[in-house]
């Protein structure tokens, strides 16, 4: 939708879809959580494991180090692929990168009670011990992965990444302009160069907008040819230039002139 429809639309209609899609975004993550907070307090379910309070927290541990395992068993061994792939050490995921993706991944939410409700509730209610003591086990699963976790990110991140903490501390205080205009602090490990068919040196681009604007002979180079030529034809959109504020009608007068 930014690629085409975005660049198709006016000023203030980019305006106006921006900030409602926003809204109901912000709106819908206030709704979940405040559904995992009313259903923190429903008696129904915790009775059933009030008689043993030891078995659900052994449940709920057994649940967060499948998490932790689970999540470090793709994050490493694909890091250390990607790393197997590249020439340049800049353009490679160092171990502190690798433990902050790991990390950011720990945190479980909306998909994680949808699933528990789905299999382990009928009619949405619980019937079986067992059932309750997966859905109040995956409750305080959530809880503590968002608040406990959630709270220790920040600082996490200070410590690993300081550069790239304080550098997105800085974009994130002020709105951005586009969803995109966050994404080069974390492509800033990306440079490096290739060497193309004819010996000529490319320089990889180090950020997002230079990717966009001279791309190498990688998947996004045969992807921009791809859209140039059948894509944009049919779903408009003004592909792989400069971004240049005002609405498409002030534009093609502008190019016309």
């Amino acid at each position: 939708m930014s690629h085409y429809t975005w660049h198709n639309v006016t000023e203030c209609s980019r305006v106006t879809t921006k900030h409602a899609f926003a809204t109901l975004s912000f709106i819908a993550e206030t709704f979940l959580f405040l559904y995992v907070g009313m259903d923190v307090l429903d008696i129904e379910k915790w009775k059933f494991v009030s008689n043993s309070p030891g078995k659900s927290l052994s449940v709920s541990s057994i649940l967060l180090g499948l998490v932790l395992v689970g999540r470090a068993a793709f994050v490493f061994p694909l890091s250390f692929l990607s790393n197997l792939t590249k020439n340049s050490p800049h353009e490679r995921i160092i171990f502190k990168q690798q433990v902050t993706i790991w990390w950011a991944g720990l945190m479980r939410g909306a998909v994680s009670i949808a699933l528990a409700y789905n299999q382990f509730t009928r009619s949405g209610h619980t019937e079986l011990r067992g059932n309750a003591i997966m859905i109040t086990s995956t409750i305080t699963i959530v809880l503590f992965s968002t608040v406990v976790l959630g709270l220790v990110t920040k600082p996490l991140v200070s410590f690993l990444l300081p550069h790239s903490a304080n550098h997105l501390s800085s974009s994130v205080s002020s709105e951005p302009s586009s969803p995109q205009s966050l994404l080069p602090s974390l492509l800033e490990h990306g440079q490096g160069s290739e060497v193309d068919g004819g010996g000529e040196i490319l320089t990889r681009p180090s950020s997002l907008r230079m990717l966009l604007s001279k791309p190498t002979h990688t998947v996004h180079y045969y992807w921009r040819k791809l859209d140039d030529a059948f894509m944009r034809p049919v779903f408009g959109g003004r592909g792989f230039v400069p971004f240049s504020p005002g609405s498409p009608t002030e534009q093609s007068l502008h190019g016309h002139i």
